[in-house]
C-alpha cells in the first residue's frame, strides 16, 4: 500500500515574504500586489530544471520555484523565443512565485511572463544552496501545527518545564517562587506550542500576555521590571510537563520514580510528572528537582533505575 501524501496548512506567498524578507534578503522585483496572494502548499523549495526543459510528470507546482546559475545558464543557451516559451509553460503552472538566487537578474522575458500569469519574482543575494536551506527551515516554522495548552512555562536552568493543574492549585505561586530562584518565564497561564518535523515542541506566549503574569490577589505584574530582564525568555523546546494536583484526589503516590509518565502534545511525547500538592510544601523546588532530575536523565543518569539497581545487588550479594 503506498503512503498517503502529506497534508499541509498553505501559507500565502506575501506572508512568507512579509516574515521572511530581511533574514533571507529577498527584494521583490515585480513591486504589486500581484501574485501575493498565491499559496505555498508544501514547506519546501523546488529547483525547476527539468521543467524548463519540458519535463513536467513530477513537477512539484506547490513548492517555491528557485532558480540559480544552472536554470539562467540553461535559459541562456537557448534562443530567445524557445527560452520564452519554456518560462511561459512555467509560469502558467499553479506556482506560488519565482525567486532569482545569488542576485542574479531575471531575463525579461521571465518577468513579462510572470507578471502575465500573476507569479510573484523575487531576488536574494544568497547562495542559492544557502536560500534553499535557510528558506527550507522558515517554512518549516511556518507550516508547523500548533496548539495552545493551559499552563505556565518556565524555563528551568535549560529545561523547558509546563507547569499544569487545576485553578487555584497554585501554580502562579509556584512559578513566582521558581523566578525568584533565578529561572525564566516563558509564559504565563496559556503557552502556546508548534511541533517541528514531529520531534521537538516550541513553546511561547501569546503576544498579549508576553512578559506579564496573573497572580490572584495582586493582579497583573509585568515579570522583566520586578525580576529583570533575565527573567524572561521569548521562546523555549518543551522538556518536561508537570501536574500539579490536591493530595486528596490522587489514589496512589509514586513513591520510587521508577515508571516514566509522558504526555502528548501534538503527537511528541513529553516526560510527564505529577506532584501531590497539600498545605507545607514547597511547589517551586519540588518542580525545581523535578527538572533538574529530568536533566540528569537526558545525560544518561536515571537516578531511580541506579539505586534500584544498586538494592538488587544488595539484596543477591545477602541470598549468597
Amino acid at each position: 500500500m503506498s503512503t498517503p501524501d502529506p497534508v499541509y496548512n498553505a501559507v500565502t506567498v506575501g506572508a512568507f515574504f512579509a516574515r521572511h524578507a530581511e533574514a533571507l534578503h529577498m527584494e521583490q522585483l515585480n513591486h504589486s500586489a500581484a501574485g501575493m496572494e498565491r499559496e505555498i502548499r508544501e514547506p519546501t523549495l523546488n529547483r525547476p530544471g527539468l521543467a524548463l526543459a519540458g519535463f513536467y510528470s513530477y513537477f512539484a507546482e506547490k513548492r517555491v520555484q528557485v532558480f540559480g546559475s544552472a536554470e539562467l545558464s540553461y535559459l541562456n543557451s537557448l534562443s530567445t523565443v524557445e527560452a520564452q516559451s519554456r518560462c511561459r509553460a512555467l509560469c502558467e503552472r499553479p506556482i506560488p512565485c519565482v525567486v532569482m538566487a545569488r542576485g542574479a537578474e531575471p531575463p525579461a522575458y521571465l518577468i513579462g511572463e510572470a507578471a502575465a500569469a500573476g507569479v510573484a519574482v523575487f531576488i536574494s543575494s544568497m547562495v542559492t544552496m544557502n536560500f534553499l536551506n535557510a528558506a527550507t527551515l522558515a517554512l518549516s516554522q511556518d507550516f508547523a501545527p500548533t496548539k495552545s495548552e493551559y499552563g505556565s512555562m518556565v524555563d528551568i536552568l535549560g529545561v523547558g518545564t509546563l507547569i499544569r493543574g487545576s485553578s487555584g492549585i497554585g501554580k502562579s505561586e509556584c512559578v513566582l517562587g521558581l523566578l525568584e530562584r533565578g529561572h525564566s518565564l516563558v509564559s504565563d497561564d496559556i503557552t502556546r506550542y508548534r511541533a517541528i518535523e514531529g520531534r521537538e515542541l516550541i513553546g511561547t506566549s501569546p503576544d498579549l500576555t508576553r512578559h506579564h503574569m496573573e497572580v490572584r490577589g495582586l493582579g497583573v505584574i509585568n515579570v522583566m521590571s520586578i525580576f529583570g530582564v533575565g527573567s524572561v525568555r521569548l521562546e523555549k523546546r518543551l522538556d518536561l510537563v508537570v501536574t500539579l494536583r490536591d493530595w486528596e484526589e490522587m489514589e496512589e503516590v509514586d513513591r520510587t520514580g521508577l515508571d516514566q509518565d509522558y504526555y502528548d502534545v501534538l503527537g511528541v511525547s513529553v516526560p510527564h510528572v505529577t506532584i501531590p500538592v497539600r498545605m507545607g510544601r514547597d511547589l517551586a523546588r519540588l518542580v525545581e528537582v523535578a527538572a533538574l532530575d529530568q536533566k540528569l536523565k537526558s545525560m544518561g543518569h536515571h537516578s531511580a533505575l541506579e539505586f534500584n539497581e544498586r538494592l538488587v545487588q544488595i539484596m543477591r550479594g545477602n541470598q549468597k
